[in-house]
């Protein structure tokens, strides 16, 4: 079973709050980064269309950088080989994003986790895969990105949102003003767009207006490894919430604290937000159905 297709409990409730007079939205949908994507696009057809175009060239592209599933991706041949030489830009800007929301989750984010999630989906011990977890062991540079012998990296717990970011930049400079991205992810340029959190037991528990924002969230009972490991894992943390959904100025950023948060205290999850960029805010759910929100 595909992790990426894990978590996605973010849906849309009502299109917009308000749609502007100058053209009916143009809709595209489509599947990338294992996911579902949809655009909605409110702009003249013969300027939406060209950004969709470069749209649809941005997606395989990062698939090819950042794919699991791709054997010959760039993710697939780091951990084959432990590394990866010359690496491309984009890869480099991902894993610095990934050191942030590592250091400011004191290492519950954590992309090493993927011989853990592998030993534990084969049924296997888990215990040599843990003592390969450490994202401080990963070298990241222009130059070289190299992990320690026998480690591995997920990128599922933040790629989408890169890749939503990166797709709402390229509709910002085809001059589009007015977008709703869906990437397994969400943002939006220009806005209001009304969202609704759905909770996989508890159903739709909140609705989000979203402007110039991004949001993301992460329900650890939505895929499980066994009867008692969800897919959200790390040595040092357990599940704690039903769902965490996060908004951000950056989708990326959003992704991976969605998913860091599912595992920490409400103390924790306050430092970590003080500490993250993009001034971020969390809605958590307990296992009650019970709502809070922070930041």
């Amino acid at each position: 079973m595909s992790p990426l297709s894990r978590r996605r409990f973010l849906t849309i409730s009502a299109a917009a709050l308000a749609t502007p007079a100058i053209a009916t939205p143009l809709r595209w949908q489509g599947h990338a980064m294992g996911a579902r994507v949809s655009v909605v696009l409110h702009a003249p057809e013969d300027q939406a269309k060209p950004a969709l175009d470069q749209l649809r060239q941005l997606l395989p592209r990062l698939e090819r950088l950042f794919s699991l599933y791709d054997s010959n991706s760039d993710l697939s041949r780091l951990n084959r080989s432990g590394r990866l030489d010359a690496p491309h830009p984009d890869f480099v800007a991902l894993l610095k994003q990934v050191g942030q929301v590592h250091s400011a989750t004191s290492g519950l984010f954590d992309p090493t986790v993927q011989p853990l999630w592998l030993a534990l989906a084969r049924g296997e011990d888990p215990a040599p895969s843990r003592a390969l977890l450490g994202w401080d062991r990963v070298q990241v540079s222009r130059q070289v990105v190299a992990l320690e012998f026998g480690q591995a990296l997920t990128l599922n717990g933040i790629a989408q949102g890169f890749a939503t970011d990166m797709a709402r930049q390229i509709l910002q400079q085809s001059g589009l003003t007015r977008t709703l991205i869906n990437i397994g992810e969400f943002a939006a340029l220009g806005g209001p767009f009304r969202l609704g959190v759905e909770d996989p037991e508890f159903g739709l528990v909140a609705t989000r207006t979203l402007e110039n924002r991004a949001i993301a969230t992460s329900s650890p009972s939505a895929l499980t490894l066994s009867a008692d490991q969800s897919h959200i894992l790390h040595p040092n943390g357990k599940p704690r919430w039903s769902t965490v959904s996060v908004e951000a100025d950056s989708a990326a950023i959003a992704d991976a604290a969605s998913t860091a948060f599912c595992l920490m205290s409400e103390p924790r999850i306050r430092d970590a937000l003080r500490a993250l960029p993009g001034t971020p805010k969390a809605t958590l759910v307990d296992h009650h159905g019970d709502l809070k929100t922070l930041g």
